[in-house]
């Protein structure tokens, strides 16, 4: 019988033990190869998602530290409001200080006050709201507020300059004060409570705080306690 020769498309194994070795080894090498470069692969990923990590919290951590002394900033930078305790009206070793007596009547129309600024004395129905205001503002109805125990402090805007003005506002407290200019008063400064003046020389005078102590809020007004603000604003209010 003739034998079948092998068909053409019939794989070729080699009958080399040697050769197959060969062969099964280069494809270990291979496989070996690509697990190696899977596993560098694998750890390049890694080092980079732990040096992004690392990136964001340094980042997330500076920005924490930046708003902490932010905060920290403002709060020590911040002026903490001036508060005094509620005026007994008398102010007798305050140097200077003028004292009167005025009538308290609500009338209409103008009123000739003996004292200018005034210091007391027949006023309008309605108060001023107590502000600082740049410009000058209605007598007759800042009368009234002192009769609430407002302080009115005047200052000649031709003699205090913008930092001598900031400074004294900064001795204010935020409420039961009008700030306003009057030109041509007969000193740079005047503070006026109810029946009670004093003319300074210039906006830093330890005097202001003295005034304030003696006749903020004073009990000896003809209507303590009543309100400085629901009443009327004059134009220039700033706060």
């Amino acid at each position: 019988m003739t034998p079948t020769p092998p068909s053409p498309s019939a794989k070729r194994v080699s009958g080399n033990p040697a050769t197959q070795a060969g062969i099964t080894l280069t494809v270990k090498q291979q496989r070996e190869q690509q697990k190696q470069e899977k596993l560098a692969e694998y750890q390049r990923q890694l080092a980079k998602r732990r040096r992004s990590k690392l990136v964001w919290w340094t980042v997330g951590g500076a920005a924490t530290l930046a708003i902490i002394a932010l905060i920290a900033a403002s709060i020590m930078l911040t002026p903490k409001p001036v508060t005094f305790d509620r005026g007994d009206g008398d102010g007798s070793s305050i140097s200077g200080l003028e004292t009167f007596e005025n009538t308290a009547n609500h009338v209409e129309g103008d009123v000739a006050y003996p004292q200018s600024p005034p210091a007391g004395g027949d006023h309008h129905a309605g108060w001023l709201n107590c502000a600082v205001y740049s410009e000058p503002v209605p007598e007759e109805n800042a009368v009234h507020s002192m009769e609430h125990g407002a302080v009115w402090i005047t200052y000649d805007p031709d003699a205090v300059d913008s930092a001598a003005l900031d400074g004294l506002k900064a001795k204010l407290p935020s409420s039961y004060v009008i700030l306003s200019p009057v030109t041509g008063l007969d000193a740079p400064v005047v503070m006026s409570g109810w029946n009670a003046q004093l003319k300074l020389d210039s906006a830093d005078d330890e005097r202001v705080e003295e005034f304030l102590t003696a006749f903020w809020r004073s009990q000896s007004v003809p209507e303590p306690n009543a309100a400085c603000t629901g009443g009327l604003d004059a134009p220039g209010k700033q706060s």
